[in-house]
């Protein structure tokens, strides 16, 4: 993470170090925003099927809109922060998901709640891209710059399970709607904050990187890419014409977007920044990981929900220690193991148990029992959570020069975007598939495939593992580098 340390010329690293914190916790509180809402609107969507009268089929348009919009534009909003400003598009996705939010929570027809999910999702993709690359030029010295990517970790990645509670007392208690009308005085606090506590920079100007045909090429690609995992795969199967066709398409948008990105004068996403071997890892251990944690709370939340008999509150109780316990490591020990370790170490690690956890859930049975056999595997999963998201976070900016600090936070929170999507579709066709062949009673063909599933999620994390010990660099612990930098100092 040494590689971060040179100050960013579009990005003042000036701020006071109360300053700083508070401009963190203000950054952290719009990805909050970002991450409950996904979680909020599953736990939702039975109440909107019966309110606005949604088929089974139609109804995934209410988390598909927001997917496509949200991991299609990603890569292209945070190369906008490098260009314009992080803050400035920091604070206009803030405006555009909070306005979003009172759509959706005004919306009396199917169409006006899709039309506002996808505008949602545009927001969304404005804030959460540029985040990142705002954290690590506001702490520059390593061990504050790895305390505070574990901050920001623990937001995103435990902020879901905060959501499945949110979502259940506020859909039981009032109604659907108030999902959304609470992100109004969220977001608009959000944005005065980030105002008056986030140093405004000046970005490197448009004329540094104006490439129209990549970033339409990209965003088309991944538009493209999301709707094809989350539509025809999902419902029609990988080999039916029209998956085969929409990801030919994909590829060819992709193929033509490097074309353009290796000619351009200018381009979007300049072909470097994948040279460096940690980044280009960290970016497919992203999009492993995600693909597998992803798809298991979706289908854990479902065991629960239908071989368990839980409710959309029990459902959000359950999954709180894995919050609280990706909070606590998060948040106190993982700035110290990668001080003490270096990121790749406890990166291994925190995958490792991730990928016991998700074998153990291969044996929830049907009668299951919570404490015996669905606490151990979430608290397994929150322990690997809090050592490994962080490393990973910290270890995907390492060699990232300052001026592509926006572009690779972009990348990353894209790669997660796009590998929750695949994973989750993978894995709930694969478990659909299981249970539809099964000649066993209904609830052990639904538990099997389950099963199948969560087993194969394990394999997903464990590939992820094997390319952190394979690809990844070992850092020198940040304590050495200090040393070695005054060392130099002192001979000077």
């Amino acid at each position: 993470m040494h590689a971060t340390t040179d100050t960013l010329a579009t990005t003042p690293a000036t701020q006071g170090g109360r300053s700083r914190w508070l401009a963190l916790y203000t950054l952290c509180a719009g990805m909050l925003m970002i991450v409950l809402d996904v979680t909020v609107v599953n736990v939702a969507l039975p109440a909107i099927q019966d309110d606005l009268g949604f088929t089974s089929s139609s109804l995934a348009w209410v988390v598909n809109a927001y997917l496509i919009a949200f991991g299609g534009l990603l890569l292209l909003a945070g190369r906008l922060g490098d260009l314009l400003g992080r803050r400035n598009i920091f604070t206009a996705g803030l405006v555009v998901f909070t306005a979003a939010s009172v759509l959706c929570g005004l919306a009396q027809t199917q169409e006006m709640l899709v039309i506002a999910r996808f505008i949602q999702g545009v927001g969304g993709a404005l804030t959460s891209a540029v985040i990142l690359g705002m954290i690590v030029t506001l702490f520059p010295e390593p061990r504050e710059q790895a305390k505070a990517i574990g901050v920001y970790a623990f937001v995103a990645s435990a902020g879901g399970s905060i959501g499945l509670l949110a979502g259940g007392v506020l859909t039981q208690a009032i109604s659907w709607h108030w999902i959304f009308f609470v992100n109004l005085p969220l977001g608009v606090l959000t944005a005065v904050l980030a105002v008056k506590l986030i140093e405004k920079d000046k970005g490197l100007g448009i004329g540094r990187g104006t490439d129209v045909p990549g970033a339409v090429l990209i965003t088309a690609a991944l538009m493209v890419g999301v709707f094809t995992i989350v539509k025809p795969a999902a419902e029609l199967g990988w080999t039916a014409p029209r998956t085969l066709a929409l990801a030919a398409a994909t590829l060819a948008l992709l193929a033509g977007f490097i074309a353009r990105e290796a000619t351009a004068a200018n381009p979007l996403v300049p072909l470097r920044i994948f040279r460096s071997r940690t980044l280009t890892g960290a970016n497919l251990i992203q999009a492993l990981s995600a693909s597998g944690m992803f798809g298991i709370f979706f289908l854990g939340s479902l065991y629960l929900q239908r071989v368990l008999g839980y409710d959309a509150l029990e459902i959000g109780l359950a999954f709180l220690p894995t919050t609280v316990v990706m909070g606590l490591l998060s948040v106190k020990y993982s700035e110290k193991l990668v001080m003490r370790f270096g990121p790749r170490r406890p990166l291994i690690a925190g995958l490792s148990l991730i990928v016991v956890g998700l074998a153990l859930f291969t044996q929830a049975p049907v009668g299951g029992n919570y404490f015996v056999h669905v606490l151990p595997v979430l608290v397994l999963l929150g322990l690997g959570g809090g050592i490994c998201f962080p490393a990973l976070m910290g270890l995907s900016m390492a060699d990232v020069k300052p001026e592509d600090a926006g572009l690779a936070s972009g990348l990353i929170g894209t790669m997660g975007e796009v590998g929750a999507a695949l994973g989750l579709a993978i894995l709930a066709t694969l478990s659909a598939t299981r249970t539809a062949g099964s000649t066993k009673p209904a609830l052990q063909a639904l538990t099997d495939g389950y099963h199948f599933s969560f087993a194969v999620a394990a394999a997903i994390v464990a590939a992820s593992v094997a390319i952190a010990l394979t690809v990844m660099r070992q850092p020198k612990p940040a304590s050495e580098v200090e040393v070695e930098e005054e060392l130099v100092l002192e001979a000077a």
